[in-house]
């Protein structure tokens, strides 16, 4: 089972090919940034398209089982996620809602302060919020995953005691590994681990050592390190594979609705635009590469399968539905 925590592709017959190709069993996407709620339905309608036109390849994700149909079936389960709390405005009611509307994750922050945390990028992180706190609370009552992806260290930590359900960092790597702003410390990690939580493993190249020369070998060391610190059983893959995007949307991803500047984030005023993939990961034909890389390190066969998918699998059972008392 092969399951992808997080992409962002520019969404194409050709993309839904490769991951059946891949053996993705599974993916989740991202169908916000910014849009407010009205925005977002927009985007669940045109997902609804991709349903109706490539029906061999790809099938709505809601729950776990979903991918046991999709694997019998030989196509892609398919979960939405939101990268960004926007859609709910501030409207903690829309929480329900767009879960019914088949969202399964919802990032507290994407880099800025918002409504419920601190982002990553702020001088200052002064933790969940009133609100957020609320928002939690609803979240682990519907079965709304809460992602901290692109959130501060002490929101990070906050929101994975706060919540009574395990949380995940679905695109991330350790900080100690490489020091990106958005890659996670130590004590980040170990809060969300501790309380079942996952921690999917980015491919995105501003998260990697050496960034679009990161090798295969120094990848899955990375993992097999991070396995032997909190378990391997809370890991997983989340590529942030951004296939056939033009740069303009990665200008959009960074500044929203915010700012009137370019903000360019993890890249330089040089390079502004999507990097390079390392070319051992290219596009979702790539991840049995990544398969024998983990093997290749000593991993064992039990581990190497729960961080392709059995883990994510487990996690997506355990908490997409209502909390039960």
């Amino acid at each position: 089972m092969r399951i992808d925590g997080l992409q962002y592709a520019n969404w194409s017959e050709k993309i839904f090919r490769q991951m059946r190709e891949g053996g993705v069993d599974a993916v989740h996407v991202t169908i916000a940034y910014h849009e407010t709620f009205r925005e977002a339905v927009l985007n669940f309608e045109r997902w609804n398209r991709w349903f109706e036109t490539c029906p061999d390849l790809i099938t709505r994700g809601l729950w776990a089982g979903d991918i046991d149909r999709a694997r019998e079936t030989g196509r892609t389960a398919v979960f939405f996620g939101f990268q960004n709390p926007s859609p709910i405005e501030d409207d903690i009611g829309l929480v329900e809602i767009v879960h019914t509307l088949g969202a399964r994750f919802m990032q507290l922050t994407y880099n800025n302060q918002s409504l419920l945390a601190t982002g990553c990028y702020e001088t200052e992180d002064t933790g969940i919020t009133r609100m957020g706190r609320q928002v939690i609370k609803e979240m682990n009552r519907v079965g709304l995953v809460i992602d901290m992806s692109h959130s501060a260290d002490r929101s990070t930590i906050e929101a994975a005691d706060v919540s009574n359900r395990p949380i995940a960092i679905t695109h991330a790597n350790p900080h100690a590994w490489f020091p990106a702003l958005r890659n996670k410390k130590d004590d980040v990690i170990r809060a969300v681990t501790q309380n079942g939580g996952m921690l999917g493993f980015s491919l995105y190249p501003h998260h990697l050592k050496d960034k679009s020369r990161c090798t295969l070998q120094g990848f899955c060391e990375m993992i097999a390190r991070t396995a032997d610190k909190f378990g391997a059983e809370h890991l997983g893959i989340g590529s942030d594979l951004c296939q056939d995007q033009p740069d303009s949307v990665v200008e959009w991803m960074r500044t929203g609705r915010w700012t009137k500047e370019i903000d360019y984030g993890e890249g330089s005023a040089s390079n502004p635009g999507f990097p390079d993939m390392p070319e051992w990961f290219r596009d979702s034909r790539d991840f049995g590469n990544i398969e024998s890389g983990l093997r290749s390190v000593g991993l064992s066969e039990d581990e190497v399968a729960g961080i392709m998918g059995g883990n994510w699998y487990r996690f997506f059972k355990d908490n997409f539905g209502p909390a039960t008392s």
